[in-house]
């Protein structure tokens, strides 16, 4: 009897040893290598406007070959890859018309959303076209609306992904900060333009990574990698004014795609 018991002790021992170990690989394994599909979602920064190569079949999306997602896709193989994110999009526009391939054995998601809610566009032709005063206003309103608007619409997207992709990691891009300080650029916007800019992109990026960690998202910071390679550095990665392809302009480079935003996704993925 007694060696009964101390036999049955030993088994339920080794069993949960064994559910404990399985437990542990489980936990280890990276959602991304688990996945059976992947979905890049998001704006132009996600579709890689200024990389050039696009994609003929995406027409004003404008979807690149040399963007981040592209790259990922063809260096990893997932299963099966679906690149939806949109020149010009917004948050509206992501849950409106890109989010249909998401489902329940989707396994990783990217998104980058937000800058053209906030006014991007806007912020850099009333700071290249007006006043240094004008400019600084036009940020300011940006900052507010980031402020008021913004979450909530970050909000309705975040859920939509959720909802549709249960199992999903979901990667949140923000956005590199445009100008180097006291750098190259001898004329264009004032050193105070500039640094406004920097901080609203410090601002945006900010109250993006808050909602993405609220929803269980992890934030890529892509400041980093950009330093160094910013408008005014001498060796940007990012579209200055472009007069002859307007829409490039302070977009990234296929150099800031592959440099810039692909290793801090493969960080995250």
């Amino acid at each position: 009897m007694r060696r009964s018991r101390i036999t049955a002790y030993v088994t339920s021992l080794l069993l949960a040893v064994g559910a404990a170990l399985t437990g542990a690989a489980t936990a280890q394994a990276s959602p991304a290598l688990a996945a059976t599909g992947y979905v890049a979602l998001g704006d132009s920064y996600s579709s890689g406007v200024g990389a050039g190569s696009y994609i003929s079949s995406s027409g004003d999306c404008k979807r690149s070959t040399k963007a981040y997602p592209y790259l990922w896709a063809a260096a990893n193989s997932p299963s099966s890859f679906s690149f939806t994110a949109c020149s010009g999009a917004r948050t509206g526009d992501v849950v409106a018309n890109q989010l249909t391939p998401l489902n329940s054995t989707t396994g990783l998601v990217s998104v980058s959303v937000g800058g053209n809610d906030a006014g991007f566009a806007d912020v850099m032709t009333t700071c290249v076209l007006q006043s240094e005063s004008a400019c600084l206003a036009r940020i300011a309103t940006a900052r507010a609306y980031v402020d008021s608007t913004l979450p909530g619409k970050l909000d309705t997207v975040y859920s939509a992904i959720s909802a549709k992709a249960p199992s999903a990691h979901v990667a949140v891009l923000g956005y590199p900060r445009f100008y180097k300080l006291n750098g190259s650029c001898l004329t264009g916007l004032s050193e105070a333009e500039r640094a406004a800019i920097n901080g609203a992109a410090d601002y945006l990026n900010s109250a993006i990574a808050k909602r993405a960690a609220d929803h269980g998202f992890t934030f890529g910071d892509v400041r980093g990698t950009f330093t160094g390679h910013e408008i005014c550095s001498g060796s940007a990665w990012l579209h200055s004014l472009n007069l002859l392809n307007i829409g490039e302009s302070y977009h990234p480079t296929a150099s800031g795609q592959s440099g810039g935003y692909l290793p801090v996704f493969n960080g995250l993925a």
